[in-house]
């Protein structure tokens, strides 16, 4: 693997561990059950990163903390992915707080040991079309200095992107609030950077995006030419906790 000329690809990711990860899902799903859902997340997008690399240049890799957790992810991932610790220990710029720390730190790395380009990615969008990262690591490869913007339907975003590490597209962000991606977009502003918009997608992290999650799964529908990822695992894991009927009784309607 050429690093220099490789898209490097981290999904921002807990362990799925029971009360420890999609607590929002909690309910309609037990902790148990949301951990499980997790796993099946993180397989889809894993696998989905992975496709697109047959067409990109791109190496898939787990952003997590803290250190020593690589082995609660055994068996989870899609064959080849790699880590990278996340948990924003390095000393910071001003003004990069909270998440963002995580986030600057696994660009910070993956940039420091060689890769092309960066990009940090959520882990609560399973049905994200593969056209989406594909994209994003022709973008990344072009030449000229610029950012790649994932914008989330809530306000926030699943991916951002870049071949620098700019501190500041992380600076004084509200996280986890619907200010983020209108933050995001003023920090480029500010620092004169590129910045390139991809399509808008949803996160599944409450009941109502569990359930549109369901009515996807049981009939995609292409949106903009966009065809969404099948998320195998995902409707796998739905079947096992009871929720095979809707899809099927949708599929049927």
């Amino acid at each position: 693997m050429n690093k220099a000329n490789t898209c490097a690809i981290a999904v921002m990711a807990k362990a799925p561990q029971a009360g420890r990860c999609k607590t929002r899902l909690v309910p309609p799903l037990t902790p148990d059950e949301a951990a499980a859902m997790s796993a099946a997340f993180l397989r889809d997008i894993t696998e989905n990163i992975a496709l697109a690399g047959r067409s990109q240049a791109i190496y898939g890799c787990i952003a997590y903390a803290p250190a020593g957790l690589e082995h609660l992810f055994d068996g989870i991932l899609a064959d080849g992915t790699g880590f990278v610790l996340a948990d924003g220990s390095p000393e910071m710029p001003d003004g990069v707080v909270g998440f963002g720390q995580c986030l600057f730190h696994a660009v910070q790395s993956l940039l420091a040991d060689g890769f092309g380009a960066a990009v940090v990615l959520n882990s609560d969008s399973p049905t994200l079309p593969t056209s989406i990262l594909a994209r994003t690591a022709r973008l990344l490869a072009l030449p000229g200095e610029r950012a790649v913007l994932g914008p989330a339907e809530d306000g926030g975003y699943y991916l951002l992107g870049m071949k620098a590490a700019n501190a500041h597209l992380f600076r004084d962000i509200s996280w986890s609030t619907a200010e983020v991606a209108v933050q995001t977009r003023q920090r480029a502003r500010e620092a004169g950077l590129e910045l390139v918009e991809l399509p808008a997608w949803y996160d599944v992290d409450d009941a109502a995006s569990l359930y549109r999650l369901i009515d996807d799964l049981a009939a995609p529908v292409g949106v903009d030419g966009l065809t969404p990822f099948a998320a195998p695992a995902s409707a796998a894991c739905l079947e096992r906790l009871g929720f095979g009927e809707a899809i099927r009784a949708k599929r049927m309607a």
